[in-house]
């Protein structure tokens, strides 16, 4: 159980406790006022309710039930794939596995319709080497045995992988290149958010700069380390947040789908072939459209939220 005061005005009682909570959606939050999990001034409330600058609020999360992926047939851009593993071009809004408000519909249902995963034993994660944010698009690496697992994982804490990721991000360079190294750890005021924190994990991202338009810029990023939102957290600390992103860049950004951040190109070698392997795959259609009216001198910019 956790309880809180609320100091000013914060809006409906569902955007708050999505607000306090990190992995709570709005539509859970709804569900938990329905269900009594959440107390406003020891009284139950409906979830439009608007929160007042001293209200208490008392929440108790219900007993959670346990999470086993199940297979559920969707589409799915496979740009790779042998008898130990595959690679994945993942579409922009798809969570990669179930967690706590997206029990099912991510991409591990779905590739469990389209693979055998019952060599590894994880009935959340199987075969995930990695991650991609859900608003993040780009490609995946999936073990489909113990091996492969293991081998792939071996090459991320060697930072002997490829990550290139392209983004859109805010703001002119002086620099064409620049490496960011800086810790990160859980924002101490909003913990929905990472930071650079002093005594957070190592961190490093080494960016290019490919193009620059009038008030943007699009950016190859190198991952060296590969921390929970490593690229958007620190382009934004260098004061080039990446356009459109809902967490870190400002309110008046690139309207589209969230962050314009793609993961272009993945490279690692076979597990039992030794074969260095690489694939690349183009930024989905609302990234390119962007795009292209950047370098046309058409200009979006407007508030998003």
């Amino acid at each position: 159980m956790s309880d809180f005061t609320v100091t000013t005005e914060a809006g409906r009682i569902d955007k708050v406790l999505a607000e306090h909570e990190p992995d709570l959606s709005r539509s859970q939050a709804a569900k938990w006022l329905a269900d009594g999990a959440v107390l406003v001034n020891g009284a139950t409330v409906p979830a439009k309710y608007k929160v007042q600058p001293g209200d208490r609020i008392a929440i108790t999360p219900p007993t959670p039930v346990p999470l086993e992926a199940v297979a559920q047939p969707m589409p799915l851009d496979i740009v790779y794939e042998d008898d130990q593993l595959l690679v994945v071009n993942k579409p922009q809004g798809l969570v990669v596995h179930p967690a706590p408000g997206h029990p099912d519909q991510t991409l591990v249902n779905g590739l469990l319709a389209h693979a055998d995963f019952s060599a590894i034993n994880d009935v959340i994660r199987p075969g995930i080497v990695h991650r991609i944010d859900k608003d993040t698009s780009g490609l995946l690496m999936v073990a489909k045995t113990p091996q492969a697992l293991a081998s792939l994982s071996a090459q991320l804490k060697a930072k002997t992988t490829i990550r290139e990721y392209w983004a859109i991000v805010h703001g002119t360079f002086r620099e064409a290149t620049g490496t960011i190294d800086a810790p990160l750890g859980r924002d101490p005021k909003d913990r929905k958010k990472q930071a650079v924190v002093v005594g957070g994990r190592h961190a490093v991202t080494h960016f290019t700069v490919l193009e620059q338009f009038n008030r943007y810029a699009l950016v190859k990023c190198v991952l060296e380390t590969g921390r929970t939102h490593q690229i958007r957290v620190h382009m934004a600390y260098i004061n080039h947040p990446v356009a459109g992103d809902s967490l870190y860049a400002p309110r008046v950004t690139l309207p589209g789908a969230g962050q314009f951040l793609h993961a272009r190109t993945l490279g690692f070698v076979h597990p039992t072939t030794g074969e260095l392997l690489t694939f690349s795959r183009e930024v989905p259609p609302l990234f390119a459209k962007t795009l292209a009216d950047l370098r046309a001198g058409i200009d979006r910019t407007q508030k998003i939220r």
